[in-house]
């Protein structure tokens, strides 16, 4: 199939393993859920961190279940991209581990308080609910399957931060500037989640032309800023200055987006971010850790030649 064709088929879970693809679908397939499967690595080594700030032990196993469920999309997206046949699941955690690999710019912030458990759980999650449900129409198949199971877990998960938040700006005066302090500063964080202007996206034309996006970057954006500005102001927080956010002539409301840090935003896409560095070598860290387990999983099925066949 080449890519005109690609292009004029492209639909709603249209491709699976058994076409013949472009390499240049693949390999952008691939880069996209790659991409997404690691984010949602990094995004479990943040909630990891929430887990030992919890106030309860209520909290601790909540956030427990939801690092779970994150590792577990993770694995799903991994296994879809690896039936693109461009990469397997071992050669992206490596990529990962050495700073190759490419994640979310929210997961790229170290974090050191609880208030910061509903910047992720619930603005970062509400974001990526919004993305990911345009992309249960992705054209790649098992992409799209690998999303009706993620975005069914999302949904708990803007829940359990929904219930922080709304703890936390019930709790006492001191307790609500804290919090408004730290939205104040995720906030820009939080609408670059969504990636680059159009104008600016490297990758985005192609992507939309071959029906493995179905919605643009301002679009999710500006989606996203109608749904949850209201559900920050239903909670007590203000929307700060800036960046400012303005209302269209359609009554829909969306930001200035050359009031976003940018220049971060890029060094942050490239893993240059001072954060980077320390998110990347904890996972680094870790890998390397468990290097043993996999090594003598190898042995052991070297070792232990095929599975016999049993007679029906």
């Amino acid at each position: 199939m080449d890519l005109e064709t690609v292009m004029e088929r492209a639909g709603p879970r249209e491709f699976g393993p058994g076409d013949e693809l472009p390499e240049k679908y693949r390999k952008a397939a691939t880069r996209m859920i790659q991409f997404h499967a690691n984010s949602e690595v990094m995004g479990g080594y943040l909630d990891k961190t929430f887990t030992r700030k919890a106030p309860s032990l209520d909290r601790k196993l909540a956030n427990t279940a939801k690092v779970q469920d994150e590792i577990g999309h993770a694995q799903l997206l991994y296994r879809a991209a690896e039936t693109l046949d461009v990469k397997t699941r071992a050669e992206m955690l490596d990529e990962l581990a050495t700073g190759e690999g490419k994640f979310l710019n929210c997961f790229h912030y170290p974090v050191d308080s609880w208030y910061e458990a509903p910047m992720i759980d619930f603005f970062v999650d509400g974001g990526a609910m919004r993305r990911q449900a345009t992309l249960k129409s992705t054209s790649w198949t098992p992409y799209a399957h690998a999303m009706d199971k993620v975005c069914f877990e999302e949904g708990f998960h803007v829940k359990h931060g929904e219930s922080i938040l709304r703890e936390l700006m019930n709790g006492s005066k001191a307790t609500q500037e804290r919090m408004q302090e730290t939205f104040d500063v995720w906030w820009p964080r939080i609408l670059q989640f969504f990636g680059p202007t159009n104008d600016e996206s490297v990758h985005d034309d192609f992507a939309q032309a071959v029906g493995l996006k179905t919605a643009t970057n301002d679009e999710l954006r500006t989606s996203f800023l109608n749904m949850y500005i209201p559900k920050a102001e239903k909670y007590g927080l203000e929307i700060p200055e800036y960046p400012r956010i303005y209302e269209r002539d359609d009554g829909t409301m969306a930001v200035r987006e050359d009031d976003l840090d940018w220049k971060e935003f890029w060094t942050i896409s490239r893993n240059e971010y001072e954060g980077s560095t320390e998110q990347i070598g904890s996972r680094r860290r870790r890998q390397d850790a468990v290097e043993w387990v996999r090594e003598s999983l190898e042995t052991w099925e070297s070792s232990a030649g095929p599975t016999p066949q049993t007679a029906d």
